[in-house]
């Protein structure tokens, strides 16, 4: 194959992922720092700018989707713009943002009576390009509501991060799809406590990617990988984050 040749098929892989809702990264925007997760996403970059969905089959995997979302907004936000969190029966609470490096004026919520509130809310939220990222916690969406969402995300480039939980019907045209579940604490060093938050994350589909599971500890401000992780002394059940 000729260079011109090669160059052209790169050219158009990059053009149809920008059609499937990828945005590739620009300007001072540098690659988010997650590791082995990064690897699973076309160009070896987490998509923003782009609908994310999270399955949360029982209610103990609500905290832990919350706990390791609030981690991903640490880690992708770096500006000053705020998030928007939406849900009808919130499961946050503030002051345990900074446990993981958020601030609590850089997090707004809308708490709403009604479910369909809800969905109206975040795709006005994602046209709102002073927003960083919006997360809402809805049960029912459709292809053709979340088809509004991957448009409204495409031209605003704000990252949607959904919780659903107990879907009744997966038909979605989301990025990726994730299922996020507790696990044991870590703790070292024999210090009492709950231990560092960790996870078994699993990103169940992803368009263009590679599917795949890791278990996560969120310390020192950042995710660390089984493989990068400090080998724990004790082990001991985490308290549910959120």
């Amino acid at each position: 194959m000729s260079a011109f040749n090669a160059e052209h098929i790169a050219a158009l892989r990059q053009e149809l992922l920008r059609w499937q809702g990828y945005r590739p990264l620009t300007g001072a925007c540098a690659e988010p720092a997650l590791g082995p997760l990064n690897s699973a996403f076309p160009n070896g970059i987490f998509a923003t700018g782009a609908v994310h969905e999270f399955i949360a089959a029982r209610a103990e995997d609500m905290a832990a989707t919350s706990g390791f979302i609030t981690g991903l907004l640490h880690t992708l936000l770096k500006k000053d713009n705020p998030s928007l969190w939406i849900s009808v029966s919130r499961n946050i609470y503030p002051p345990a943002l900074a446990a993981f490096g958020i601030p609590v004026h850089q997090m707004l919520f809308a708490d709403l009576r009604r479910e369909k509130d809800v969905l109206w809310t975040l795709e006005e939220a994602l046209k709102c390009t002073l927003l960083n990222a919006v997360v809402a916690e809805v049960r029912q969406l459709d292809f053709t509501a979340s088809r509004r969402l991957q448009l409204a995300v495409e031209t605003s480039g704000v990252t949607a991060l959904i919780i659903r939980p107990q879907p009744r019907v997966l038909d979605s045209t989301s990025i990726a799809r994730w299922q996020i579940r507790s696990l044991p604490g870590l703790i070292d060093d024999d210090l009492p406590g709950v231990g560092f938050p960790r996870w078994k994350v699993e990103l169940l589909r992803v368009r263009n990617g590679k599917p795949g599971s890791w278990e996560i500890t969120w310390r020192d401000g950042q995710f660390a990988f089984k493989e990068e992780a400090v080998p724990a002394k004790k082990i001991i059940p985490m308290r549910k984050t959120g």
